[in-house]
């Protein structure tokens, strides 16, 4: 299962070549999209049941972009996510969080997200966006990458995920 925001769910993408899209490909097994735009961790955490009810054995996680773009705070969102992840691993799913930068500047998300990982015993990608935003060549709008951005955002996710499967 794949659970998050706009990322998740594909927008910029053409039909299929979404980043869960791309990865089930990848994997050569089907991935279930549960991506909602504009979910923050708060909306996510109110649809965990959603999740659970389908008893995967691995979920990757891509939330709290939205959470920083409306300055939610920092301790909010990462005890959520917190909550979601210890929810998921109790019922026995493996867990993949994949990272989104913070800021402009530096990535204030960063040390809050790779200590996620590590106090949840999760496996990480740090900021799957990393040089994708302001380029044209694989971005959609300034938030969403297009179909060639998910495909660059699969490839660095796909090794993760791939040593979580086996």
């Amino acid at each position: 299962v794949a659970f998050g925001d706009s990322l998740v769910s594909g927008v910029g993408a053409t039909a299929g070549n979404d980043l869960v899209s791309v990865l089930s490909r990848m994997m050569g097994e089907e991935i279930i999209n549960l991506g909602v735009p504009g979910d923050t961790t708060a909306t996510a955490l109110a649809r965990i049941d959603d999740v659970l009810a389908r008893e995967p054995r691995l979920v990757i996680i891509l939330l709290g972009g939205n959470d920083f773009l409306r300055r939610v705070p920092n301790s909010e969102t990462f005890s959520n996510l917190s909550l979601i992840i210890n929810n998921l691993q109790d019922n026995g799913a493996a867990v993949l969080i994949l990272g989104v930068r913070g800021g402009l500047l530096s990535d204030v998300q960063e040390r809050n997200f790779r200590s996620l990982a590590s106090d949840t015993g999760s496996a990480y990608v740090p900021d799957v966006l990393r040089g994708l935003f302001g380029d044209s060549r694989y971005m959609y709008d300034s938030i969403h990458p297009n179909d060639a951005g998910y495909s660059l955002v699969a490839e660095r996710v796909y090794p993760a995920l791939r040593g979580l499967a086996r």
